[in-house]
Parts: structure tokens; C-alpha cells; sequence
């Protein structure tokens, strides 16, 4: 435990914290003697307690009010955190979607491409068919005229 020596209504006070808070101390009671004078020119010397009394009151609302808007804040976060989990949910979905609609096109193109080179073999055997015919046929008449 570490000892202070704090000033508070020009009165000197030794108090003991723990180690390393020292300053923390240092500064409270700073904040707390400016709250106290602040008042005792304001209300004038209605007396310590009196004073020390509506000081501490004034503080706890100071305190109270920044736990409001601290509460508040925190409810504001979890809200956007609930919406960021929304977006990202949609995200992965979407994600999905579009994975599955690539998957399918990639498997119609590999369906339209077998299609094609069976077209291709086809029309290929088509031209040789139609040639082999058409060389049979002037052969023919070739051997036709001839005669």
C-alpha cells in the first residue's frame, strides 16, 4: 500500500491506495476540491459537510449520467454488431449463390462444348459421306458416258 498526501479545502489528509494508483488518487481528489470550491463560491460557506454532501451528490450524477450514456453506447454497439452479423450472413450467402451459379454455367459451357465437337464430328463425317458420294456419283457417270 502506497500513502498520499492530498489537499482538500486547504486541510491536509494522508491517504493510503494501492501501488501504482498514486496518481490516480492525486487526481481524483484534485477533481473533487475544484467540484468543492466551485459550489463553496457558488452557494457560498454554508458549511463542509453541507458542501462535501452536494459535492458528492453532484459527482454520483455526473457518474450516473456518463453510466447512462456508457449503457447506451454499449446497446448502440450490440446492435450494430447483431446488423454485422446480419450483412455478413447475407454475404456468405450470397457468396453461395454466386459459387453455384458458377458451378452450374461451368457445367452447361463443358455441355455445350461436347455438344459442339459432337456437332463438329458429325458435320466432319457429314462432309466425308456426302463427298465419298458425290466421288462414287461422277465415277458413275464417268463410266456411264463412256460407254
Amino acid at each position: 500500500m502506497a500513502n498520499v498526501n492530498i489537499k482538500f479545502n486547504g486541510k491536509e489528509y494522508l491517504l493510503s491506495c494501492e501501488d501504482g494508483q498514486e496518481e490516480h488518487l492525486e487526481e481524483l481528489s484534485l477533481n473533487l476540491n475544484k467540484k468543492f470550491n466551485e459550489l463553496k463560491f457558488d452557494l457560498g460557506n454554508i458549511g463542509e459537510n453541507k458542501l462535501l454532501l452536494i459535492s458528492s451528490i453532484k459527482v454520483m450524477d455526473e457518474y450516473f449520467e456518463t453510466k447512462k450514456k456508457v449503457d447506451l453506447q454499449k446497446k448502440e454497439l450490440q446492435g450494430i454488431k447483431e446488423k454485422f452479423k446480419e450483412l455478413k450472413s447475407l454475404v456468405y450467402q450470397y457468396k453461395d449463390r454466386k459459387e453455384n451459379e458458377i458451378k452450374n454455367l461451368s457445367s452447361t459451357q463443358e455441355e455445350l462444348m461436347t455438344e459442339i465437337q459432337n456437332y463438329k464430328i458429325n458435320y466432319e463425317n457429314l462432309i466425308d459421306k456426302v463427298t465419298l458420294e458425290i466421288e462414287d456419283f461422277v465415277k458413275k457417270n464417268n463410266s456411264n458416258t463412256s460407254v
